[in-house]
């Protein structure tokens, strides 16, 4: 029997993931009996969903392309294949963006375009969809003839880049080996990362900060001798359990401070702190709001299609950012201040319904005064008749006072917000005739 791995349909969203620039991906109205619950109110119904009454089939990729219509839909994540059929009434982005998955290996549409998938949650549904696995391959072991004690953690980070990896392996006793081992399982081979399954650690709640009147950062510790540093721009998947069920749903982790001081817990890859925006009516984020402290909570990742190799030679940053888009520009602001010296100027334009919405505003006023290459702008929807700052929504004229391109600068435009509004700063940026490799989006 080949192992099923946690995740499944439906995919992964939040208002931090979206599709490339130009993608249509509105939500549909859904009809009466159609919500989240009531998709995991018929998971569990004992319903057969798969089409295969409990069988366990194997799906080559031939079969695969059979399953392409409205009422007979499969497709195949991370090498587990679903029969999405019956989800076709639920998707928030309506039939048409589900079948775009139809008959086809949609991994990569799932982890890198995430239009299918947008501003909804997802969740396991204890096999009631899954049909097989067929291209998947764990990496490692389910069990251990000796265990070893961690050695401390000593992290010297030199660079960025890395352009060889060397692993270096002691012996215990420094003899002569007469003989060589046999290989294990998979040796001498690679896998594509789509491939690889998202490993979950079981970490432990330790404490909750108020950043806003609905936002709160989590700090998570790790299992002991587990180490996890997230790349900048890279994303987490947070899973618990409700009403039998795993809900998942991925967030981009934050340095405890935009002020660099001491090395944190974070930084050293023990600790990861997560800024959560908590809805009374959300289905995870209202558990999250009452979860205890010393509480446990599944992490899986990292994952995301973020590279360090786009801010090569950049000399112009820029981050427009919406409410919790806010999430990835953090860590990059820190990155480029601290590390990345060829960056002459740093913006950030943040969009927010109020001033009490405003993530860490004490912290970036502090960062404008300390730093003469980082400006920040505020722009409210909603404003008191005693806010100094700009007003309304974005627009051409915004943007073009703010995106300077001097004479010979290489520019980056970061941006990361609900699906509106990332639609319409995208369309806005190219109007202004930045080009597609200048331009991105952040997913996660």
């Amino acid at each position: 029997m080949l192992n099923v791995p946690s995740q499944s349909f439906p995919a992964a969203g939040s208002q931090q993931r979206v599709a490339p620039a130009g993608q249509s991906r509105n939500k549909v109205a859904l009809k009466p009996g159609h919500s989240l619950l009531d998709w995991i109110r018929l998971t569990k119904s004992g319903r057969d969903l798969t089409g295969l009454r409990g069988r366990l089939i194997e799906v080559t990729e031939e079969e695969l392309k059979k399953h392409n219509t409205r009422n007979d839909c499969w497709t195949c994540i991370r090498g587990m294949v679903y029969n999405v059929s019956a989800y076709m009434d639920f998707h928030p982005g309506g039939e048409e963006e589900l079948m775009r998955a139809a008959g086809i290996d949609s991994t990569e549409l799932f982890d890198q375009v995430n239009a299918l998938w947008a501003e909804y949650d997802w969740f396991q549904t204890d096999g009631t969809v899954n049909i097989i696995v067929y291209t998947k391959r764990k990496v490692g072991v389910n069990s251990f003839s000796k265990l070893f004690p961690c050695c401390p953690v000593l992290i010297v980070q030199t660079s960025h880049t890395v352009g060889k990896v060397q692993v270096c392996l002691h012996k215990s006793v420094k003899d002569k080996w007469m003989k060589v081992g046999q290989p294990l399982e998979h040796h001498d081979t690679f896998i594509q990362c789509k491939d690889r399954e998202l490993f979950y650690r079981e970490c432990v709640l330790v404490s909750k900060s108020d950043v806003t009147h609905d936002t709160q950062v989590l700090c998570l510790q790790l299992p002991p001798g587990s180490h996890m540093q997230v790349p900048v721009g890279r994303h987490v998947y947070l899973k618990t359990s409700l009403q039998g069920t795993d809900v998942v749903k991925p967030y981009t982790p934050v340095d405890q401070s935009l002020i660099p001081s001491s090395q944190s817990s974070a930084e050293m890859g023990s600790d990861l702190n997560l800024m959560i925006k908590l809805y009374p009516d959300g289905l995870l984020t209202s558990h999250l709001a009452s979860l205890p402290i010393g509480s446990s909570l599944s992490v899986g990742g990292p994952e995301g299609s973020f590279s360090m190799r786009i801010l090569h030679d950049v000399t112009h940053l820029y981050m427009l950012a919406a409410g919790t888009g806010f999430t990835p520009m953090a860590r990059l602001i820190r990155l480029a201040l601290q590390d990345l010296t060829s960056i002459r100027k740093i913006k950030l334009m943040f969009f927010n319904r109020q001033e009490r919405d405003i993530l860490w505003c004490s912290q970036l006023d502090e960062l404008c005064t300390k730093e003469e290459r980082f400006e920040v702008e505020y722009v409210l929807s909603e404003p008191t008749d005693s806010w100094k700052g700009r007003r309304g929504r974005i627009d051409a004229c915004m943007l073009q006072n703010f995106l300077e391109r001097p004479e010979k600068a290489k520019c980056l435009v970061c941006v990361c917000g609900p699906a509106k509004f990332t639609e319409l700063a995208v369309q806005l940026v190219r109007q202004l005739d930045f080009s597609e490799e200048e331009i991105h989006i952040f997913q996660g």
